[in-house]
């Protein structure tokens, strides 16, 4: 069986550069600059004015991320001919890469709560990460899977490449793929105390004296190439390929040697079955930093020697659009390979590119690239690459995208509030004794019940130097993979260098970014911690992990709330079974410090005691978790000996257009997830064993899981309910129920994980135990 050739058929994008994907392509490819004044929030105490300010007037009721989203997607849909009325919505997923999200509005929050005391819960739980996904498809009505990836800079890059997975294996028949970011003042405060702002508009492979920021959306129409010809659609371009490592050198620094980023432009070639010799266009990461701008060079010149084609750095005309990047520069090229045209790289100042690569100077060039290699790069040390080529163009050799190993589970580890470590967890379990006893006094509610996690004795054992540098995500991260590690034996160096790290998490580094906000709320530039603004990325956990442990593999980050540890899981599956990592440590993790807590216990549902009954109309309790899952494919595990603890079966994900932080009572979406996992394990509801169930306590998330276990078959089986000594540690909460299964003596053979996500997001997962 062939894996489907993935064909881009519409695109939608918004910049400076320009308000739609024609007007954009207009300015980049005569070199006209979209980099201006930026009148959105006060510069004066930054290095620079200059920023790739989008000038079309916005939705003035929403968040401008998800007002520039619905932008983009609305062109996209239009340009593809795609008529929603006509699909089956519940296969058309919705991916997204984003750094910041609604990024704007939780300022705002935070600032009245910083000023005046004053807390809106509501607004602040509209704002997180994971809802950029939830507005999406509540504003187009779809209800396949959905996705928020955060991988910093790199985020979209990586959103292409879950895109990718999803239609090869067939999953969905349409996604819609992209990545936003708006402009706000904690990045342009971030970057600035960091010193990597140019004062003058950025000149990337020339001067590079440093960066521009930029804000923007690009989204694309991704279905199966036979798909597209059967509805009469045009391709612009296919998606070949991606390819993703992680430097495991520094938190914010490239690694100087090139060696992460030319792994992920190896990879990407691979997996599309082409080679350097077959690339015509570079569209390069090129920021304008000194340090990436020396480092890009070296990583190209390893993989093409002395052949390196032309490369030009876009962001040198809208600028540097973090999370949206990845994105905004396939759709470049994409329009490239459409338009036979070259874009270039502007503002060179007359400084000649050092390293002697053909930037395209100053306007775009006539060409016909068939081949186009688009690299995204970010804090963490997180290296991207996309290829896109011409429509129909056979490859050189075969594509790298079925699936040839089966995955097992080599090891676990969790920790949730009281249970600092796994053996503390297991021991709460059997002696049913709950993990969230603490007490904490919460302004207009009262004394709430809550898990706290002593992140300073979890994180015992890990390098002092290392562990000062880190937040508290991620020492919670380290400290599951540590005791994983100290459960099931540490790797070999040569294994620990061919690891990859998918990490997940609900909600992110709250305590960094509320920590660095208040420092600029307070003093301005001089309140802005370099040192902490480098954790406030989502990804900053993974890059811990990585240098700790050095892994080189493949990585990626997910922010999805409840539904991230099943999702995490669910990729690094994929990846390890068609060939393209041997292993994967998956971790999870979230924090909750005392504004996290006040938000949840202001909104209904929470409890009031430490008594937590699922189905039983408590309320559930916030706890904060972390957990580890090392997966690898059979083989991997056989040739170093390490134990199995489960076969990774089978994967369902879907969705509803419930609305931000909503869901529905019916428990029809969730069922469809549910019903997706057996049917990819290949096995009935009479075949599950036990359902690791997702029920908190919280009357409405109960009786919709009842719901959609009814609807499935699965009402009657057995049921394992973590929450009820764990907590709700949302994104965590799927690996924590599977450690619970698989470390203890209550459940064996076929698990399904079952997980939804507020704002109508649902995944479901299959285990056999026993292997």
């Amino acid at each position: 069986m062939t894996t489907p050739r993935i064909a881009l058929t519409g695109l939608g994008l918004i910049t400076g550069a320009g308000d739609d994907a024609e007007k954009g392509w207009s300015s980049i490819s005569a070199g006209t600059s979209g980099i201006r004044t930026n009148t959105l929030f006060d510069t004066s105490e930054l290095l620079t004015e200059w920023a790739g300010m989008v000038t079309a007037e916005q939705q003035s009721d929403v968040d401008r991320c998800y007002a520039l989203a619905a932008t983009a997607i609305r062109e996209a849909l239009r340009t593809s001919g795609l008529d929603l009325g006509t699909v089956d919505r519940d296969r058309v997923a919705v991916v997204v890469g984003s750094s910041l999200g609604a990024m704007p509005t939780l300022e705002g929050v935070h600032a009245c709560l910083v000023h005046e005391g004053r807390l809106d819960a509501q607004a602040a739980a509209a704002s997180q990460l994971p809802c950029v996904g939830d507005y999406i498809a509540a504003e187009f009505d779809l209800r396949g899977p959905r996705v928020v990836l955060s991988n910093a800079c790199a985020a979209s890059a990586v959103a292409l490449g879950y895109a990718a997975e999803l239609l090869w294996k067939g999953d969905v028949d349409h996604v819609i793929c992209g990545g936003v970011d708006p402009l706000a003042s904690l990045s342009a405060y971030g970057f600035s105390a960091l010193g990597a702002l140019d004062a003058e508009p950025c000149s990337p492979m020339s001067a590079s004296s440093g960066l521009t920021l930029g804000e923007g959306a690009g989204f694309m129409v991704l279905e199966s190439a036979d798909r597209a010809a059967a509805r009469g659609a045009r391709p612009l371009a296919e998606l070949g390929g991606y390819g993703l490592s992680c430097d495991g050198y520094h938190q914010t620094a490239p690694d100087p040697s090139g060696k992460g980023a030319c792994a992920a432009m190896a990879q990407a070639l691979d997996t599309a079955g082409l080679g350097p010799v077959d690339v015509d266009y570079l569209n390069l990461h090129g920021t304008g930093t000194p340090a990436n701008d020396a480092s890009e060079p070296k990583a190209v010149k390893l993989l093409f020697g002395s052949s390196v084609p032309p490369a030009s750095s876009t962001k040198s005309i809208i600028g540097h659009t973090l999370g949206a990047a990845g994105a905004v520069e396939a759709v470049v090229s994409t329009l490239a390979i459409d338009r036979g045209t070259l874009p270039p790289t502007i503002n060179t100042r007359g400084v000649e590119q050092p390293f002697g690569l053909d930037i395209v100077p100053d306007t775009g060039r006539p060409g016909a690239p068939e081949v186009v290699l688009s690299n995204s790069f970010a804090f963490g040390g997180n290296n991207a690459s996309v290829v896109l080529h011409r429509p129909g163009r056979p490859g050189s050799a075969p594509r790298r995208t079925q699936s040839v190993h089966d995955v097992v589970v080599t090891g676990v580890a969790g920790l949730a509030g009281a249970a600092r470590n796994t053996a503390e967890l297991l021991a709460a379990l059997a002696e049913d004794r709950p993990c969230f006893t603490e007490m904490e006094e919460v302004e207009g509610v009262g004394e709430v019940p809550v898990g706290r996690i002593d992140v300073k004795a979890a994180s015992r054992g890990i390098n002092p130097s290392r562990a000062r540098r880190m937040d508290p995500l991620s020492l919670l991260a380290a400290a599951a993979v540590a005791d994983l590690y100290g459960r099931h034996g540490k790797p070999s160096r040569a294994e620990a260098e061919g690891t990859g790290i998918v990490f997940a998490t609900g909600y992110g580094p709250v305590t960094s970014v509320l920590q660095f906000h208040k420092g600029v709320l307070k003093r301005g530039i001089n309140g802005a911690n370099p040192a902490l603004f480098a954790n406030t990325v989502v990804n900053a956990a993974a890059g811990h992990v990585a240098m700790l442990h050095r892994y080189r593999g493949y990585t990626a980050t997910i922010a999805n709330g409840g539904t991230s540890s099943v999702l995490a899981l669910q990729l690094a599956a994929r990846v390890i079974a068609r060939g393209a990592a041997d292993r994967i440590m998956v971790v999870i993790a979230d924090e909750f410090p005392e504004q996290a807590l006040a938000t949840q216990a202001g909104l209904p549902g929470y409890a009031r005691t430490a008594r937590i009954v699922p189905g039983g109309r408590t309320g559930t309790v916030l706890s904060e978790g972390a957990a580890a899952v090392l997966l690898e494919s059979r083989e991997s595990a056989a040739g170093r000996g390490a134990g199995v603890l489960a076969r990774a079966r089978g994967y369902g994900a879907s969705g509803e257009p419930a609305g931000i932080g909503r869901i529905g009572r019916d428990g029809e979406a969730w069922s469809r997830a549910l019903r997706a996992a057996m049917a990819e394990a290949e096995t009935g509801p009479d075949g599950i064993d036990t359902v690791v169930s997702a029920a908190s306590g919280y009357s409405l998330v109960d009786l919709a899981q009842s719901r959609a276990l009814r609807l499935a078959g699965l009402d009657g089986r057995p049921v394992l309910a973590p929450k009820a000594l764990l907590g709700e540690t949302y994104g965590s909460a799927g690996a924590l129920g599977l450690v619970a299964a698989l470390s203890g003596a209550t459940s064996r053979g076929r698990l399904l994980l079952s997980s939804f996500a507020y704002g109508g997001s649902y995944a479901a997962a299959v285990f056999d135990t026993g292997e």
